[in-house]
């Protein structure tokens, strides 16, 4: 008895069904917080629909075979009976005939053509049945939609509308609207926090709860970055803003709800096309019935029993459920059709760093080539010098190195960052230039650069003026859940697991061999694109996972691209049309199962429904289901899609995330620490 929002309709949610423009919608409210509050509110719900539909029903049924509905009929005189549908059912006729001088049909449409015919029969109890249930679906979806919105509403009021922030050496309260970034906020223990941003000082445990999905706290102190809407249950903070308000990763996300419904899933659209095509069958059968049985009872009770509208709402419920169980987990998903594109997915394409790594890369060597005259603290702080304002991985690996070591860094100029390769500034008149290999002209690297090759490290090259002087080499940490997770990814099918990066092939090999699977090494941006367009172009269905920031074109090219570690990347939650929240593999293989229950839900909804309807048409054909049983029995499939639908609320529920039984192969997880703890030394 719920609607699918139709295209001209707004595509933040389910629209309440009623065609006039109300504007009432149902949200999927697909973030933690709008979740537990709907998850608990849909049993509630379903559990007080089925309750009402047991009794209804079953009251219909004894009234038709006691013979009272027979004389009920002979008792009421029919300008009563008409009143009462008229007065019951008007606001629902109303929008009928709105849609209907628009040429839309709807399944109100087909609920008033079995209406009409139980007039017409005289059945008039039949007739009252579905008003009553009519208006029963009317009350759900509007009482369903503002409970949604009113858990929207209640998640935009996590993040508090006021803020203490310091100016001109004083502490100030001011509405966060007026907070600009570059600002010192001020957080009290238990208060929210009220913009993203980077801990200046002080220590405090925070619950990211409503960002993350993870409900255990995290410390901050210093250099840590912190959101809106998680709050400081110990400590207190001073906190340099670097967005606010819908710029924060909090009001990303929760645009992203408002838009869930955009993307719908393919199979929805056949759903939307159904009761086009669906009525005139019907009443091709009723006709057939009339004219072989002359049982005008027999015709009326196939329209009543053939006006559910259960089949449209077979897709949406689905999703909703299985899109709001999934926030609950820390993953945001943009809207049915990548849930069933990913259920279908065969091939997986892999970012390293801050993907299968954990993107926190640590200098080892500094080497310094033939002819520099330099000392390896001094090259090492020309290269942290030049990567001052950089955001690569790599960059922060080579300021921490300098950090570590109190190394003074000059101020760059003419800073110029090149995707893919490097960046290039100028120091004191000189032009220092620090990246991979491509950045430089074509020529023999030095045996220094093939030693620190062939032990899996990632290389930067330092020139001065054009003439190499130096190589720094780092190595990353493959994080610790990547094994079991690509594992489980195996056993569901997944038939081509492959790496793509921008190091070099002895790097990429030494972090693809142990985990079986292939890899491309030296890649550009465009390159990862032209990869994913190349497996599309065979009928493949690919996947590609990456960190959001470099990998953002291939993210938006697959067919479903999943970002790694979304929470404060706008970037990612833009790029990509699955958000992990967290960095946490486990969710990989988690969301795949997701998307394959959701999609077996669906086939179940809809088969359940074509079997259902046939069965109802058989025995109204044949004259074996009386008009008002008929009338109660349409809302059978709706019942039973919602039931149904509700299991994928609880996904996730109760059992341990994906993977964590098997956990990473020893060998390997030996292998991955040993360059973690290893301390940086220095080659000259």
């Amino acid at each position: 008895m719920l609607n699918p929002a139709s295209d001209d309709k707004p595509a933040s949610a389910l629209a309440c069904g009623c065609d006039d423009g109300c504007g009432v919608t149902l949200s999927t409210g697909s973030t933690p917080a709008a979740q537990n509050a709907m998850a608990g509110f849909s049993t509630g719900l379903l559990t007080a629909f089925g309750v009402t539909l047991v009794v209804v029903v079953g009251f219909v049924v004894f009234a038709e075979w006691s013979g009272l509905l027979d004389r009920l009929t002979e008792f009421v005189p029919w300008p009563l009976w008409l009143a009462a549908v008229l007065a019951g059912g008007h606001p629902i006729f109303r929008s009928v005939i709105r849609a209907t001088l628009r040429g839309k049909v709807t399944s109100h449409t087909l609920m008033t053509v079995g209406l009409i015919a139980a007039m017409l029969a005289g059945a008039w109890p039949a007739a009252i049945i579905i008003v009553f249930f009519m208006r029963l679906a009317d009350y759900i979806e509007h009482f369903t939609a503002e409970r949604a919105r009113k858990a929207v509403r209640d998640l935009t009021e996590l993040a508090p509308e006021t803020a203490r922030v310091e100016r001109k050496g004083a502490e100030i309260e001011l509405p966060v609207v007026e907070i600009q970034a570059g600002e010192t906020v001020i957080v009290r223990p238990g208060e929210k926090i009220p913009v993203d941003g980077e801990v200046v000082s002080g220590q405090a445990t925070i619950n990211q709860a409503a960002i993350t999905g993870e409900s255990m706290p995290v410390e901050a102190g210093p250099g840590a970055r912190v959101f809106a809407a998680s709050f400081a249950q110990l400590g207190h903070l001073r906190v340099r803003a670097t967005a606010v308000g819908t710029d924060t990763t909090f009001g990303r996300v929760i645009k992203m709800v408002e838009e869930a419904d955009k993307h719908r899933a393919p199979i929805q659209r056949i759903a939307d096309r159904f009761a086009t095509w669906y009525l005139p069958v019907v009443v091709a059968i009723a006709a057939a019935t009339y004219l072989l049985s002359s049982n005008a009872l027999a015709t009326a009770a196939v329209l009543m029993v053939a006006c559910s509208c259960s089949f449209a709402l077979a897709t949406p419920v689905a999703m909703i459920a299985s899109i709001g169980a999934s926030a609950r987990r820390g993953l945001l998903i943009k809207g049915g059709k990548y849930l069933e594109a990913l259920a279908k997915a065969d091939v997986v394409l892999l970012d390293k760093t801050g993907t299968l790594t954990l993107g926190r890369p640590q200098i080892t060597d500094v080497v310094l080539l033939h002819g520099s005259d330099l000392e390896p603290d001094c090259l090492l702080a020309l290269a942290a010098t030049a990567e001052r304002y950089s955001e690569h991985p790599l960059a922060e690996a080579v300021r921490t190195a300098a950090a570590d070591r109190r190394l003074a860094l000059a101020e760059p100029e003419d800073f110029e960052a090149i995707p893919g390769k490097g960046v290039r500034v100028r120091i004191d008149g000189r032009t220092i230039a620090v990246g991979s290999r491509r950045l430089f002209p074509e020529g023999a690297l030095p045996n220094e650069a093939f030693e620190l090759q062939e032990q899996g490290k990632t290389l930067l090259f330092v020139e001065r003026d054009g003439q190499p002087i130096g190589i720094l080499a780092a190595t990353d940490t493959l994080r610790p859940e990547v094994p079991g997770a690509i594992a489980e990814l195996r056993k569901m099918g997944i038939e081509h697991l492959e790496l793509l990066t921008g190091d070099n092939e002895l790097t990429a090999a030494a972090l693809a061999k142990p985990l079986d699977i292939h890899y491309r090494a030296n890649l550009l941006p465009d390159d990862k694109i032209a990869i994913v367009k190349e497996h599309q172009a065979r009928g493949r269905v690919v996947v590609m996972i990456g960190d959001g920031v470099n990998d953002a074109p291939a993210l938006a090219q697959a067919d479903v691209g999943i970002a790694m570690g979304a929470a404060g990347s706008g970037v990612a939650i833009e790029a990509a049309h699955i958000a992990l929240m967290r960095e946490d593999w486990t969710l990989v293989p988690e969301v795949m199962h997701i998307a394959r229950r959701t999609m077996k839900a669906v086939k179940i909804n809809i088969g359940f429904t074509v079997i259902y309807n046939l069965t109802g048409l058989s025995l109204a054909a044949f004259g074996l289901l009386p008009p008002t049983i008929a009338a109660a029995a349409q809302a059978g499939p709706d019942f039973g899609i919602l039931a149904n639908s509700a299991r994928l609320l609880r996904q996730g529920r109760g059992r341990p995330p994906t993977g964590s039984g098997s956990g990473p192969h020893p060998r390997w997880q030996e292998d991955a620490a040993a360059p973690h703890l290893r301390p940086a030394g220095v080659r000259s």
